[in-house]
């Protein structure tokens, strides 16, 4: 075997399916974090057209973001169990002040408004709470049921086109026959909870979605399963549709059938059960791990790489864009890059949420560091 850095972890793995002479090789390897300091900052590499600022810093573990009417930035805090809300008093770009909008909800993580309403959701609850400038009041507990989270706790929630609230529930496992029907799913429901239903299945982790400004078309991206290899299963980009069934956990890719998985689809051969679903419409590197998403005025999406643990050389840790033409996609393209140092075995920057502020510039943050960056037209 080849002598990794000390970072890394070679493993081969053998599924219960599979021969002693095809084992998968993965490896952990997780770039050392570093600090965000100015200097390091001053390296990233922006896209030409744009330029990059901090917009706050020390803020814990900030995962997703909304803008309030008002202009308050409110930022969910899972490992913090709160919210805080930023306000820039004096319009500089920067946020000065920051309140706690509201606390005590262990897993927080999705967050959406809707009028003077917002929407929360842990790992098992959704809350619904007023909006009163920068604090959350009257939160009522809308629904505690929701799948157990396993291994992907990070739930987001959106208000489609069609006014029902769209939820999204990862899987309990890597690569499994989850027993939960709504695990692996986009749950819609109505805005108080009630009336769920599974919208689409097969979806592994899909944390970042929306719907395309001009055509109102869901998309998603979906996190492929670990430890089958440094390049597969990809990263998928589908389009999101009801009833859609997107593979997972028996077929990846473009209906491929997953070799390693020991448990049988319910219907048919593997070959036939993944003929019979929804192949991606662009994939993105394997391990790359999309977090938020955010479509932007223009018709195209911003997107977060949170970055790669199990690969041999990290990949990620940037922020893309989705590029669309005539509603439809057509490929992705850096736009902040640099957050992997040190010939890859170090990192100042594991990104998550993004969303878009009223002037159209796009916002996301860091939740390793604590920083949320603006990005906006130069």
């Amino acid at each position: 075997m080849k002598k990794l850095a000390p970072a890394v972890a070679a493993l081969a793995l053998l599924p219960a399916s599979a021969s002693a002479q095809t084992p998968v090789t993965g490896a952990i390897n997780e770039p050392a974090p570093r600090p965000a300091t100015p200097e390091r900052i001053a390296t990233l590499q922006v896209a030409a057209g744009f330029k990059l600022s901090v917009a706050a810093q020390n803020l814990g573990n900030a995962r997703m973001l909304a803008v309030g009417r008002d202009g308050t930035v409110f930022v969910t805090r899972r490992e913090e169990g709160d919210v805080l809300a930023l306000r820039d008093r004096d319009g500089d770009g920067a946020y000065e002040r920051r309140r706690t909008a509201t606390r005590g909800l262990k897993l927080v993580h999705g967050i959406t408004l809707r009028g003077n309403r917002v929407y929360l959701v842990t790992d098992t609850k959704l809350y619904r709470a007023r909006v009163d400038g920068d604090r959350f009041t009257q939160r009522r507990l809308l629904t505690a049921d929701l799948p157990d989270a396993g291994q992907h706790p990070n739930r987001t929630l959106a208000f489609g086109p069609d006014q029902q609230l769209y939820i999204t529930v990862g899987s309990t496992c890597n690569a499994c026959d989850d027993s939960n029907p709504q695990s692996a799913t986009i749950l819609r429901a109505r805005a108080d909870g009630t009336h769920r239903r599974v919208f689409a299945s097969g979806l592994r982790n899909t944390i970042g979605f929306g719907w395309h400004p001009q055509t109102e078309q869901l998309w998603g991206m979906d996190h492929g399963s670990d430890w089958r290899g440094d390049d597969q299963p990809p990263e998928e980009l589908n389009r999101i549709v009801r009833g859609g069934n997107y593979g997972w956990p028996f077929c990846f890719g473009a209906r491929a059938v997953d070799r390693y998985l020991p448990a049988d689809p319910p219907s048919g051969t593997p070959e036939s059960y993944c003929a019979r679903t929804a192949p991606p419409t662009l994939t993105y590197q394997a391990h790359s791990a999309p977090i938020g998403m955010a479509f932007t005025g223009d018709g195209n999406a911003f997107i977060a790489m949170r970055g790669s643990w199990n690969r041999g050389a990290p990949v990620g840790y940037k922020l893309v864009r989705l590029n669309f033409s005539g509603g439809q996609p057509t490929g992705f393209e850096d736009i902040v890059s640099g957050f992997l140092t040190e010939g890859g075995q170090a990192q100042f920057g594991r990104l998550a949420g993004v969303t878009v502020d009223r002037d159209g510039s796009v916002l996301f943050s860091d939740d390793s560091n604590g920083v949320l960056y603006r990005l906006s037209r130069s």
